[in-house]
């Protein structure tokens, strides 16, 4: 049994070994809700597909053309056999109700590190930002250490980032990249965070100077997203 969930996913599951992020292009937002719809009805209408899958969350870009899915996976392993079995009926299905989706990559990581909520944070992320952070080709083991000085400068950051409830730090396997998925209070609490030059994010702190300055980084990209669709095995 499929089941919807309005909550969140849990990205630091010891039970995830396989994250998964792909990112959909349809023609505007409306056909953003309509691939939303879509993709409830292929998922509700038939059974959990393994227990290898964890939970499987759709996102709408706000950009007003974009999806982001993320599949929580125990492994690689259980995303090939169901790729192999269960996944292009789903897509067909899919396709039907919303031609023309043009889908964009899978990206395949591994969980790293997170700046987790604090203890008694009971607030609801009203945004998704996703941060990707290139690296040169010869640069993948400099990723880790980048992550690590994101964490310390915002540890030193204090309130300069209230808006910010979480910020779960991913490897991509291929070596290239980082994908930051930060949780924020709102879209208003992120912009002010960012227009903040004395206390918000990237404020001109030796901390933060270390992390825009850090050997090996090529350069980054951030798309904002809103949680859209929730499913889990019921």
């Amino acid at each position: 049994m499929t089941r919807r969930t309005d909550l969140h996913p849990d990205l630091t599951r010891t039970d995830v070994g396989a994250p998964l992020f792909s990112t959909w292009r349809v023609d505007g937002p409306e056909w953003q809700r309509a691939a939303v719809g879509a993709i409830a009805e292929a998922w509700e209408r038939r059974p959990w597909p393994t227990s290898g899958l964890v939970a499987y969350h759709v996102y709408v870009g706000g950009d007003g053309s974009t999806l982001m899915h993320h599949s929580q996976w125990t492994a690689e392993q259980a995303y090939e056999a169901f790729a192999k079995t269960g996944r292009q009926e789903r897509v067909d299905e899919i396709d039907t109700a919303v031609p023309g989706i043009e889908r964009l990559g899978l990206g395949r990581y591994r969980h790293y590190r997170s700046r987790t909520r604090a203890e008694g944070d009971g607030r609801p992320p009203g945004l998704v930002v996703t941060v990707r952070i290139d690296f040169e080709e010869d640069a993948a083991e400099r990723r880790r250490g980048w992550v690590d000085a994101v964490l310390e400068a915002l540890a030193e950051d204090g309130d300069g980032h209230r808006g910010l409830i979480s910020a779960h730090f991913h490897l991509s396997t291929d070596g290239t990249h980082v994908l930051n998925y930060a949780e924020w209070e709102s879209e208003q609490a992120y912009d002010a965070a960012l227009a903040a030059p004395g206390a918000g994010i990237g404020t001109p702190s030796p901390h933060w100077e270390r992390v825009r300055t850090y050997p090996g980084v090529r350069g980054s990209t951030v798309s904002r997203y809103e949680h859209a669709l929730g499913l889990v095995p019921g």
